[in-house]
């Protein structure tokens, strides 16, 4: 009998945002402690205050720290941040249910 395991994380996007974070806290772009202040204060802001499972609303508020310390560092403009964002939006959108959703190269 084959088991697979249940995937750590609900969404692709999920375990790509970790990573990604992971890495740049990993090439010194900011430190753990930077991270964690962040992203406490955002679930904050975000009314997250439950348990989380991990889901949604759990990275949904872990990509707006990320962007907060992207800002704060100077890695990303924030119109660079709106520009990926509307791009993705608009990828998905037009995306039909079940096919990967790709972005357009300009």
């Amino acid at each position: 009998m084959n088991v697979r395991p249940e995937p750590a994380f609900e969404a692709p996007w999920h375990a790509q945002v970790f990573a990604l974070t992971v890495a740049l806290n990993e090439a010194g772009h900011f430190a753990w402690a930077e991270w964690a202040d962040t992203f406490g204060a955002t679930l904050k802001a975000h009314g997250v205050d439950r348990e989380l499972d991990g889901g949604e609303d759990y990275f949904n508020a872990w990509l707006a720290a990320l962007e907060v310390l992207l800002k704060k560092r100077g890695l990303a403009e924030a119109g660079m941040i709106e520009d990926m964002r509307s791009a993705w939006e608009h990828a998905y959108l037009s995306t039909p249910h079940g096919a990967p959703v790709k972005l357009q190269k300009a």
